[in-house]
Parts: C-alpha cells; structure tokens; sequence
C-alpha cells in the first residue's frame, strides 16, 4: 500500500520546467532514490516533499493525508543536508536533542531517546563532543541521528554522503543502510552517485530534464535500461551496430557472423545492440572479431579497449590471475542473449 504519493508533480520557474509530471509511490519502509545529473529536478523534487518549494501543479500525499496543506515544520519530516548544518556551538547530544526540545519533549524523555539515537549511529562516546572536533563522517552521523531522533514519517536526505572520501563514503553506505532497514524508516534519497544509489536502494527513479526516465529496482534498472539515456547514465554501456534478420522462419540478431536469437516481433533491419563491460567474454571462435588496442589495470580488475567493425568495446575482466591478450592482439568477443538490449531502427544499414 502506497504511504507517500506524488501524484503529476510539477514545478516550474517562468518558461523553465524543473519538474515534469512527476507521479511516484512509495510503500511504507520503502528506500528510494531520486538519481540524475545536476539540473534534473531531484533536489527541487525532495524540497517540494519538504514544503521548501511551493509546486505549481500536482499532489503530494502522506499516509492519505494532504501533505501540501501542511506547513513545512508540522510535517514531521527528518531531513539531512549535504553540509550537514550542526550547530557548532552544541555538543553531538545537543544537536540531537534541539528537534525534541522544539517538540517540547519532556527531559526525561528527551535524553532517553537521545542516547538511544547516539547509539544507534555508533556515537555513544562522542556524546559530549562539539563539530569541530569531529571527523566528516562522525558529523554525518550527528545529523543522521538529528534527523532520525524525532521518528520521522519521511526521512528525506540530500546528497548526504558527498562531502566524504570515497573509502569514507563507502562505510556510510553500508551503516546507513543498516540503520534504514533496522528502523524501517521510509527513506528518500537525493544522489548524483549511480553506485551510492543502486547500493542503498529498493527502487531508485531516474531522472532527466524534469522526467522519471525509469522506476525500477536497481537491477532491473541496470540490466533493462527504459532509454538509452538510463543505459548510459547507469555505468557505461557499449552500442554496437547490428542487423535483424529472418533465418529458417526464425529471428536473429547479428554482428558479422556472431547470431543471436531475437525476438519475433522485431522488425528485420539495421539495430543497435547494447551489452554492460562486465558481460562481455573472450571466446576462441564465433564472437565478434576485434582488436585489443588497450589494457589498463585497475587492481581487482582490467579495463580492456577492443577495436571491431560494429564500434568500439570496452570490456571489464576481473583479475583471477589468467593471462590476458596483449595489446594488438586479435581476439573475439561474446555474450548471452539475455545480456544485451536490441533497439531497431540503427545499425550498419542506416
């Protein structure tokens, strides 16, 4: 059952539409993430949530409610800034405690949950510690329990993770996970970060111009991009040229002399094959024919440039210690059916 609706939101400032129609549903519990480049509506979509930005059209329901008519600080709404926004002058339980003092929660109660929170987000011992002395990730987690002190309905977060280092940020991934899932607070997530967002995620939203390109789990989304704008945002994607023909009664798709099966209700034509880098196999015979032109090691796996006649390949390898071609080496590639998208319509013949 549906507990937060955004139902054909939309804002716009003069002639620039910065959310288009949006409609989504999240389920109570739910973790969903809002993800696009810069200037696709996600940030202006979670103030709008947040009753910061008025829309111009559309709805926004909470738990049946009218989330619209509410004002912004009787929303009961949790929310983390990137920049975290402490109070530098209070101690971590201060910061924590300042959304219950505002709700009037009695001091007993006030510290009981306070050192419930602080615990929770493993910051029992900093306690008394002001900002100033605290590191970006142990900030991050005062606001989180900030945030999470006052038992949002909503938990909105926006792009909280993106002023830590990147082995930082990807111990905070997985705390904040743990505590969403322990909590079973509905989450709403604001990123720019493909990885951050697939990894946190029960369904993610795919943001473009204003647009929900795709609504989908982070699997799906990855595995059957909706548009070549999803297939390509998502972590690279190779497009290779390719026919649809009709053998024997039967469909395929083909680069050279490698087939696959295709649909039946595809038409015959030039076509665009897309495959994930990590998909792609060396084969002995009957794979697209190429060229190694590049190899980069990466640690735990290699980068590899193929040069073919259907367009360039790049290719992910994972280090299991097996030789590798080298560079100007011919070799043929491969992949499953299940593992390619074919869209009609491009190809050698067009």
């Amino acid at each position: 059952m549906s507990f937060l609706v955004l139902d054909q939101l939309t804002k716009a400032y003069g002639d620039v539409i910065a959310v288009d129609r949006l409609s989504l549903e999240v389920a109570k519990g739910e973790f969903v993430s809002l993800l696009g480049p810069s200037g696709c509506g996600k940030t202006t979509t979670l103030q709008m949530i947040a009753g910061f930005v008025e829309p111009t059209n559309g709805r926004i329901t909470l738990d049946n409610g009218d989330l619209l008519s509410v004002r912004p600080n009787k929303r009961a709404l949790g929310i983390v800034f990137q920049s975290y926004a402490l109070f530098p002058h209070m101690t971590a339980a201060e910061n924590v405690a300042f959304g219950l003092e505002m709700q009037h929660v009695p001091r007993a109660e006030r510290d009981r949950r306070v050192a419930e929170t602080l615990s929770l987000v493993g910051l029992s011992a900093l306690a008394d510690r002001f900002p100033r002395k605290m590191s970006g990730g142990q900030q991050q987690r005062v606001a989180l329990a900030r945030a999470l002190v006052i038992r949002p309905r909503v938990l909105l977060l926006d792009e909280p993770l993106s002023n830590l280092d990147a082995k930082l940020r990807e111990e905070m991934q997985i705390e904040l996970r743990q505590i969403q899932r322990t909590l079973g607070t509905t989450t709403i997530l604001v990123t720019h970060d493909q990885s951050e967002a697939m990894a946190l995620s029960d369904r993610i939203v795919i943001m473009n111009r204003g647009r929900a390109e795709q609504i989908a789990r982070p699997d799906e989304a990855y595995a059957r991009p909706a548009s070549e704008f999803v297939a390509n945002f998502l972590g690279k994607t190779n497009q290779l040229a390719a026919s649809i023909r009709e053998t024997d009664g039967r469909k395929i798709v083909s680069i050279g002399a490698a087939l696959w099966p295709a649909a039946d209700a595809m038409h015959c034509g030039p076509a665009t094959v897309a495959v994930r880098p990590e998909r792609i196999a060396l084969t002995a015979n009957g794979g697209v024919p190429g060229i190694l032109r590049h190899r980069v090691f990466h640690g735990s796996h290699w980068l590899l440039q193929v040069e073919t006649d259907a367009g360039a390949v790049t290719i992910i390898r994972q280090n299991d210690g097996q030789a590798l071609p080298r560079e100007g080496e011919a070799i043929q590639l491969s992949w499953r059916a299940e593992d390619m998208s074919v869209t009609p319509g491009k190809g050698p013949d067009a």
